[in-house]
C-alpha cells in the first residue's frame, strides 16, 4: 500500500515532501495550514500512507456514531464531545493520557474558510500534556508538504505564534 501511495503522491500528483516526519515521537500535535478544502483531508490520508505512520484527528462524536463511524476510526479518528458543557482541551488532553501513541493533526483555523486569527486550542492541548507541536504546510502552489522540527510551546504565546505564522509565510492553499 505504501508503494502505491508513493506512486500516486510523487508520480501522479507531482508533490514533494520537505522535512522529516518525527517517527521517533509517539505523542505530539500537528498543525496543518492552510486548510481551505476538503481535499486537504484526502491529501493527509495519502501522505500518512507515504510516511507509513499513524496520525490521528478528532471529530464530533456523532460522526463516530453514524454508519460511517468505522471509516473515521480506521483512519485514525477519535470522537470528541464538543458541546458547550464539555471542556474540549481537557477532553483531548485525556485522550493523549489514555493512549500510548497519539499524534493529533488539526487545523488551527478551525474551518476551511480564510481566517484572520487562528484558534488556540492546539497550543493549550500541547501545553496541557507537555508534547511538542509539528508545523505542517500544505502548499498547493509549490506542490509540497513542508514539516518543521518539533517545537515545544513556551510561556510566551505571542512569540510562539509569531514563529508559527512565519513558518507558513507564502504557503498557498487549494483555495485562495
Amino acid at each position: 500500500m505504501q508503494q502505491l501511495a508513493k506512486f500516486i503522491y510523487y508520480k501522479l500528483l507531482g508533490w514533494n515532501i520537505v522535512g522529516r516526519f518525527p517517527s521517533e515521537l509517539d505523542k505530539f500535535v500537528i498543525i496543518v495550514v492552510p486548510h481551505t478544502s476538503w481535499w486537504d483531508f484526502l491529501l493527509g490520508l495519502l501522505v500518512r500512507k507515504v510516511w507509513k505512520e499513524e496520525i490521528n484527528y478528532i471529530g464530533k462524536k456523532s460522526l463516530f456514531d453514524s454508519p460511517l463511524g468505522w471509516f473515521f476510526r480506521s483512519t485514525g479518528g477519535a470522537p470528541i464531545d464538543r458541546s458547550k458543557t464539555n471542556d474540549t482541551v481537557k477532553a483531548i488532553a485525556q485522550i493523549f493520557k489514555d493512549r500510548d501513541k497519539f499524534r493529533l493533526a488539526l487545523s488551527p483555523e478551525g474551518t476551511r474558510k480564510k481566517v484572520e486569527k487562528w484558534k488556540t486550542g492546539f497550543y493549550f492541548i500541547a501545553k496541557a500534556v507537555n508534547v511538542p507541536i509539528v508545523l505542517v504546510a500544505f502548499d498547493y502552489g509549490k506542490k509540497e508538504i513542508r514539516l518543521s522540527k518539533p517545537v515545544y510551546p513556551t510561556n510566551n504565546q505571542d512569540a510562539d505564534f509569531k514563529k508559527y505564522h512565519s513558518f507558513f509565510d507564502g504557503v498557498v492553499g487549494k483555495r485562495k
